[in-house]
């Protein structure tokens, strides 16, 4: 009786070990693939209008309080390297609220074009890189109240952003770009009234430079990491990344903050002889 027990036993103990060693190697292939360790929360444009309204009007600088206030400090705030294309002090336009999709562009590793080739040849090489390796495939995912969140392929003198695509992200429904890199066709793009907020001109086109490597999923951003559904606040002071989950706490103590900062100017206003103006209003 003994000797049938222990057999059963080291039957089951090797069956486990088998199915263990089988688990583990699924696991290893699985791993050689690639996998994704974070999942992505997905909002509906009616939760997004939800919270952009309560961001309506705050600052950076509010939320910025408001990310202290929920246990955030420095958390969320882009490197001051990223700055505004161009400021508006006269209605403010270049302050821009909106929920990220975001997109990572990475340096090619490819073969650049051979040399001097005819114009037909060279045209049909950069569409096939267009086309195939440095696309757009975020524009379908763009929507009222959206802010593209761009991280740029570091070091690289590429315009992946210029005066006509940022035109077409626009009537898609993005309020504003941001981008840890640069952008090209920038006289055009402050003509156009389109926030952008970045960090230096780049001239080349995508081909030959970059690759597209993933879409909405985390990018990081003057040092900060971006989720998609993120609320992102853009002005004068820089950019600030609001972890969706905090959103809804941080926007009521930015909101605080600046109708308190708003009461206060204005009596300063008042005392000084100054007309108010839409600051303080």
């Amino acid at each position: 009786m003994k000797f049938f027990i222990r057999f059963w036993i080291t039957v089951i103990a090797a069956t486990l070990i088998f199915s263990c060693a089988l688990l583990a190697q699924n696991n290893v292939d699985e791993l050689r693939k690639g996998k994704v360790f974070k999942n992505i929360k997905v909002y509906s444009l009616e939760e997004d209008q939800a919270i952009l309204k309560k961001f309506e009007g705050l600052r950076v600088a509010d939320v910025s309080d408001g990310m202290d206030k929920v246990g955030l400090k420095d958390v969320g705030l882009v490197h001051p390297s990223i700055e505004p294309l161009w400021k508006d002090l006269e209605n403010f336009t270049h302050q821009v609220v909106g929920i990220a999709v975001t997109v990572r562009y990475i340096p090619t590793n490819k073969a650049p074009a051979d040399g001097d080739q005819p114009t037909e040849e060279f045209d049909q090489w950069v569409g096939q890189w267009y086309n195939q390796l440095s696309p757009e495939p975020f524009t379908p995912l763009l929507r009222e109240g959206s802010m593209l969140v761009i991280e740029e392929a570091p070091h690289t003198d590429v315009g992946s952003i210029g005066s006509n695509n940022i035109m077409l992200w626009r009537l898609n429904g993005a309020r504003g770009v941001v981008t840890s890199g640069t952008a090209r066709d920038t006289d055009e793009i402050i003509v156009e009234g389109i926030p952008l907020y970045y960090q230096k001109p780049g001239r080349g086109i995508r081909p030959g430079r970059n690759e597209v490597e993933s879409v909405n999923r985390p990018v990081v951003v003057g040092g900060v990491t971006v989720y998609p559904g993120d609320v992102v606040v853009a002005d004068g002071d820089g950019v600030v990344a609001v972890p969706r989950e905090k959103a809804e706490e941080v926007a009521d103590y930015a909101r605080l903050t600046i109708e308190s900062d708003k009461a206060g100017r204005r009596a300063l206003y008042e005392k000084l002889g100054l007309p108010l103006d839409e600051t303080v209003k």
